[in-house]
């Protein structure tokens, strides 16, 4: 360093010295002094001095239990598994309310206005026995669940626990090389997995957001619980007694929703040590104070935000899907419609699976929403198999009023338990539907990862079906 450098450096070291002790301020005392004020304040919340009451903090009292080891992550499974037995026992009766009126009651109205303007039969089909009905069964299906699981979840965010089940799941989400905020994006798939998706905002690392993204399918959304919970019901309740079948079915959908937390632990680990490596970043989590609830912004958010929002999504979405679904099961190649052309067809490849052609229509066609599955493979089955009696007709979906006649029509049409088994864990490893694929691109602003996120259930899907297909003959 030459002389004229040297002196320049001191002039400004003593310019700042002045500058400092004319303004009468030390920056190492103010430090030091800012440190102990701080470390006096952490103390007064949580040291408790001699002869002084209890000085913990309500909050730190109920986090030693919420986010302990011993109870954090039982305290959170019971807490979830709440949620969603007050989601589906709440939704049950108004999605029947509203199935009644907007199918049983309406779709006949229309059909008679339709007639009495003399409109063509076909038209009469495609936008009543189609875009109607399919609009009208994800109103009633998915509207429900979600006006109960949103405003619950967000009161959990607004309480301020949610921040702690990001606490209590870092750990595994860090070791699968993922981001410990993916438990809430995970959590919010449950209602939704388009939700879901948008949720992962809240991871800032681009690699770990685009894990949570491509991860979030494996949530069992609103759309798929009527499937998990009715086959659940007719093929693996009724393996034992009446008064064990609801617990042991329940079980059943709970180890399917648990599977599809291990199944996104895995894939977030392979992800991260393939397409997308990179260590899981680090973050600090402050844990908010638990606080009351806003009632007003709590059922805005999630009414409106999230519920109304995501359903209007789906319903444009279902609206070509029924469209669809009335074209192939009454236009003909021949004696047969294409829906039974396509059933015959691919009946083999399905069986190899441990599936039947019926199932795997019924996906393709219900991509737009989950919400209209069971409607579409009741009527695929009446269609396929020639059965008389049941159902409206061709092209129009249905449901029965009990599981009963459900499993008779299912056993019909030639299920089994394997068949049961494996639609159950089809319906968790699948494609996600097309409002979630539309959200995906609109996050990811990427093809490359909106195909990537849509294969990767589906392959896996079908590989996890033939494995267990294989298991069922060789120990049969």
């Amino acid at each position: 360093m030459d002389k004229t450098t040297n002196n320049k450096r001191e002039e400004i070291l003593a310019a700042a010295n002045a500058a400092r002790w004319e303004l009468g301020l030390d920056f190492h005392d103010t430090v030091i002094e800012s440190i102990y004020a701080d470390a006096a304040q952490i103390a007064r919340k949580t040291v408790k001095q001699k002869g002084e009451k209890e000085a913990y903090a309500i909050d730190l009292k109920i986090d030693k239990i919420v986010t302990s080891r011993l109870f954090g992550f039982p305290l959170m499974f019971l807490l979830l598994a709440l949620v969603f037995w007050l989601t589906i026992a709440g939704a049950n009766y108004p999605s029947g309310l509203l199935a009644e009126l907007l199918v049983d009651y309406m779709q006949p109205i229309l059909k008679q206005g339709a007639e009495a303007i003399n409109l063509p039969w076909w038209l009469s089909g495609v936008l009543i026995d189609g875009a109607y009905l399919a609009a009208a069964w994800v109103i009633a299906v998915m509207l429900p669940p979600m006006a109960i699981f949103f405003p619950l979840f967000t009161l959990l965010e607004d309480l301020g626990y949610l921040p702690r089940v990001a606490f209590n799941m870092d750990n595994l989400f860090r070791k699968a090389g993922a981001h410990g905020k993916q438990a809430l994006t995970m959590s919010m798939g449950f209602g939704c997995n388009a939700a879901g998706v948008v949720a992962a905002r809240v991871i800032d690392s681009p690699r770990e957001r685009l894990i949570a993204i491509i991860t979030n399918n494996f949530s069992l959304c609103n759309g798929r619980w009527p499937t998990q919970i009715l086959i659940a019901t007719i093929f693996i309740g009724s393996m034992v007694s009446p008064h064990l079948a609801g617990f042991v079915s329940a079980g059943a959908v709970v180890s399917i929703a648990v599977l599809g937390i291990l199944f996104s632990l895995i894939v977030s680990w392979g992800l991260s040590k393939t397409v997308l490596k990179g260590e899981a970043s680090a973050f600090t989590l402050e844990l908010p104070p638990y606080r009351p609830p806003r009632l007003m912004q709590t059922l805005y958010t999630s009414l409106i935000d999230r519920t109304i929002f995501v359903l209007w999504r789906a319903i444009v979405f279902a609206i070509p899907a029924g469209i669809v679904i009335w074209l192939v099961a009454n236009v003909k190649i021949g004696d047969l419609s294409l829906a039974e052309q396509f059933i015959n067809w691919s009946d083999p490849f399905a069986l190899f699976f441990g599936l039947n052609g019926v199932i795997l229509l019924a996906y393709i066609i219900a991509i737009p929403a989950n919400e209209i599955v069971i409607p579409t493979i009741l009527m695929l089955t009446v269609l396929s198999g020639k059965l008389a009696g049941v159902g409206a007709g061709s092209g129009v979906m249905f449901e029965l009023d009990s599981a009963e006649d459900i499993a008779i029509l299912l056993e019909a049409g030639g299920w089994t338990l394997l068949t049961g088994i494996n639609l159950m864990l089809f319906s968790l490893l699948h494609n996600p539907c097309s409002t979630t694929i539309y959200t995906i691109y609109k996050e990811t602003k990427s093809v490359k990862w909106t195909v990537v996120s849509t294969l990767i259930p589906i392959v896996m899907g079908f590989g996890i079906c033939f494995l267990t297909t294989q298991l069922w003959l060789y120990f049969s």
